[in-house]
């Protein structure tokens, strides 16, 4: 029997990268997106849970029973949005899909997409709400670990949900390739990003809290 995972975030730039790596493995049996929009499942292991929103009620209504592993992958982008309507979009709803996670799976696994410098007592809004989201996690109960990836390149098709951002990927493709193999510890991919959670999800023993971003190449075994 294959791993059966949840992944909240599918459609994403990151959880594109890691749907893709999670359908290519034999040792994924099932996946199950968790999405607000409309969601084409194109692989037979897949099952879409669509929601109106992410709300405890809504939650509890799912049957999330048999999980091995929970990757949440989404997070709306900062610009424009107050520290009260972000906290709301990355640690409320983190945490609602958390509890409603462990209630059907308590000896389940959750890994969050955090972020580089992400810390509850930081100056900075977004690296402040990213380091509270993280404890979320803490206080769950579950086995957990928390990716802290710097600047993400999309590779093998993914592409950004967002026109602005799709653009500036494109145009800036090739420096980005030249950036990560100079530095590893700032710049990472989709794809080594899905690699990684897939052998955090594959892993027998304890994991570890918090990986960085040099942390996710060495551990998916690409930059």
């Amino acid at each position: 029997m294959g791993k059966r995972i949840l992944l909240v975030g599918a459609t994403g730039l990151v959880g594109q990268g890691v749907l893709r790596v999670l359908l290519q493995s034999d040792q994924v049996e099932t996946v199950s997106v968790l999405v607000r929009r409309p969601f084409t499942a194109t692989d037979p292991r897949l099952q879409v849970l669509q929601l109106a929103d992410f709300s405890s009620q809504a939650l509890d209504g799912l049957d999330l029973h048999g999980l091995d592993a929970c990757l949440y992958c989404a997070g709306p982008m900062p610009l424009g949005m107050s520290e009260a309507a972000y906290r709301e979009a990355t640690v409320a709803t983190l945490e609602r899909v958390v509890v409603a996670y462990a209630a059907a799976n308590p000896a389940g696994y959750v890994a969050y997409i955090s972020g580089m410098g992400a810390d509850p007592g930081s100056a900075l809004m977004p690296l402040r709400v990213k380091g509270q989201a993280e404890q979320v996690l803490a206080r769950s109960g579950l086995a957990h670990t928390s990716l802290r990836p710097g600047v993400v390149r999309p590779l093998r098709g993914v592409a950004s949900p967002h026109r602005l951002r799709r653009g500036l990927y494109a145009l800036g493709s090739p420096l980005l390739a030249l950036a990560a193999g100079i530095c590893p510890r700032v710049f990472t991919s989709t794809e080594a990003i899905g690699r990684c959670l897939l052998q955090l999800v594959l892993e027998p023993g304890p994991r570890p809290l918090v990986i960085e971003n040099a942390g996710i190449a060495a551990r998916a075994g690409a930059r």
